[in-house]
This record gives structure tokens, sequence and C-alpha cells, in this order.
């Protein structure tokens, strides 16, 4: 319920292949689009989790609408999934204006965006995904835009060039991006609203799998949404689509209703562990722990051990196992926390020791 739309920017984030076909991944697929347009929160009451976010964006955007004008430009940052497409649309109406999406991307040439500015109307949403990955030019174009509603546009080329400026109607740029540390100062500075969006809590998480479990007209008791909730990554669209292969488990499988066991069983079909890890989250803690004893191991080498590109290793599986206590990078390598083995059931080797009992150096 409190989602991102994907958009063409946030496909091209995460590399295909694995990441597109994870149960657990972050990216949405068609499937996901459909349910989330019919599944997305309308106001900021609905919109569950985020308590700060929302309470802060309620008051500038209640001081608008008192003002009559338009609401200050919003930058929204965090993961994928935690719903900063759906805020953006909730913005639009709270401040019973339409609402543009476009993403960083699309806009290559500040002409791109010349056009986009130049058809939005008085007090219009624009919402721009992955802002951080437009292009140079169409950036320093944007900045007057923001600042002064105008854009020069160039007519012409070599010394006979000509700015002719062109007036905008004031608008409401809402940026979200997934790398807020890309942005440049001077497009970070002209937003008069920023916001990071959190990883949800598992007890936020349950409200938001019982509110999609009776919209989706799924029955479903405390702990079976807690059993899902627990295994969500803290990421509502990651809830969701578990709910709905739960779902289709209890449907085939049992009477249709949604308990802890059936959704103990439902994941455990799907690969899904009690923590949320996947089929290659647990394949590179195990050859880091079984075929490298923990290591410190490099990427090169853990990837070739798991047959997983180092690329996809690296941001698809290694963000979340970091995240979760269970690896560290460190200059030496990779290395495997004592959480790591305790959670795949392993006991880690002795430490290797000199003839006079004592620690070897290179056995630490």
């Amino acid at each position: 319920m409190n989602w991102d739309d994907p958009t063409d920017a946030t496909a091209d984030e995460v590399p295909a292949g694995p990441a597109a076909e994870r149960l657990v991944g972050s990216v949405a697929d068609g499937e996901d689009q459909a349910v989330e347009a019919a599944l997305r929160p309308k106001d900021l009451g609905e919109f569950i989790g985020q308590e700060k976010v929302r309470e802060q964006l309620d008051l500038v955007l209640r001081a608008a609408r008192a003002r009559g004008a338009t609401a200050d430009h919003v930058l929204l940052s965090g993961a994928p999934g935690l719903g900063k497409t759906t805020l953006s649309m909730i913005i639009a109406a709270e401040m019973g204006a339409p609402i543009r999406i476009t993403s960083g991307p699309a806009i290559q040439h500040a002409g791109d965006l010349a056009a986009i500015l130049s058809s939005l109307q008085e007090g219009e949403v624009l919402f721009l995904d992955e802002i951080h990955r437009m292009s140079r030019p169409a950036e320093e174009m944007l900045y007057m835009a923001m600042e002064d509603f105008r854009v020069d546009v160039i007519v012409g080329k070599g010394p006979g060039a000509t700015a002719i400026p062109l007036e905008l109607p004031p608008f409401t740029l809402v940026g979200a991006t997934t790398r807020a540390g890309l942005l440049p100062p001077p497009l970070r500075d002209r937003f008069g609203f920023t916001a990071h969006m959190e990883f949800y809590e598992p007890a936020e998480l349950e409200r938001v799998i019982h509110r999609s479990a009776n919209l989706l007209d799924v029955e479903i008791d405390t702990v079976g949404a807690a059993e899902i909730a627990g295994r969500s990554r803290g990421t509502p669209r990651i809830a969701n689509r578990l709910l709905r292969r739960v779902r289709d488990y209890a449907q085939v499988k049992a009477d249709g209703v949604i308990t802890r066991e059936i959704a103990e069983a439902a994941l455990k079909v799907y690969e899904v562990d009690a923590r949320g890890l996947d089929r290659l989250d647990r394949a590179v803690l195990q050859a880091l722990l079984k075929l490298f004893g923990g290591g410190p191991v490099g990427l090169s080498t853990l990837a070739v051990a798991v047959g997983e590109e180092r690329e996809t290793v690296e941001e698809v599986a290694e963000p979340f196992l970091v995240r979760e206590g269970l690896l560290a990078r460190t200059p030496r390598g990779r290395v495997a926390t004592p959480a790591a083995w305790t959670h795949l059931g392993l006991t880690p080797p002795r430490p290797a020791t000199a003839g006079n009992g004592q620690q070897d150096l290179f056995g630490a």
C-alpha cells in the first residue's frame, strides 16, 4: 500500500535477471504495478508508517492551502518500495492538483525538461523519480525553474544563439531518489521540504498487511500477518507481494484463511526464511561460511563461488545482509558475522593457535 510505482529509472537502478525475479526484491514488476494502483492510499490519513514525515508534510500542505499558494518543492529519499511515489500522489490529492510523473533518465536534454515544464498547469505537481540521474544540462535548467518559475530557451546556434525567457506557472516539484548523496548541493538546497523514508517496523508492516488483505478480500489472522511482516525486509512492497503469494498457497492448499502455519508453509515453498533471506542471500552466506570459513574473501571470488555476477552479489544480495548484521564489508574482503553462523545453524571454526597456546596472528 505504501510503495513506489516502478519507472524506467528504478528498473535501471538494480541489475536485471536475479534482481527482477526475486520475490523479496524491492523493484516492482507489472503485476506489482497493477496491484499497487488498487491498494495505494489516497490521503495522509490512510498512509501507514513514516510518522514524522507524515506529520511534517501535513503541516507543509495545510499551510500552503491556507495561503492559497502552491506547496514548496519536496524531496523524498529512501530505498525503493517505501512510499515515495505514493506520497507524491497524496501531495497532489491534498492540494487538489493534477500530477505528472516522469523520471530522471527520461530527461536527457534540457529541451526535454523545457517541454515538460512549459506544458504544466498552475499548481500542478511534477513528480520526478530518480532525480539524481537527470542530465547535467537539464539539471541546471531546473535550478531556475524551481526558484524563479522561469526557463531560458536557447534558439539558434553559435554566436547567433539567443536566449528567450519563458515564464512558467507556479508548480510543485516532488523529487524522489534512492541515492540522495548523488544530488548536487545547488539542487538539494532548492527544495523547501526534504524527507528521508525509513524502513518499516514489523508492527507497521502488520497494519499494511491487514489493510491490503481487507482490500484484496483475504482472510488473515494476527499471527499470520506477523509472520509475513517479519519476512518483509521492512518494505511494504515486499510485504504485499508475500501476502499475495501466501494467499495463493492458502487458496490451493488450505481453506483460504492465512494463519501462521499457512504463512510458514507457503514461504518455505517460495524459499523465504524467517529473516526474509531468499535463495540468493543464503547462497552467498553459505559460500562465505562453508567454503571460506567466514572470510575475509574478495567479492569476485565470492561471486564465482555463488555462480552469479559480481554486480549481482554486491548490489542485490549484500545490502540487506549488511543491514541485517549478517555480513560485513572490510578492506580485506567480505566477512561473516557471528549472527550469520547462528542463522544458518553452523558452528564457526576454532581459531588456529600457535604452539605456545597463543592465538596465531595469521589464524585470527
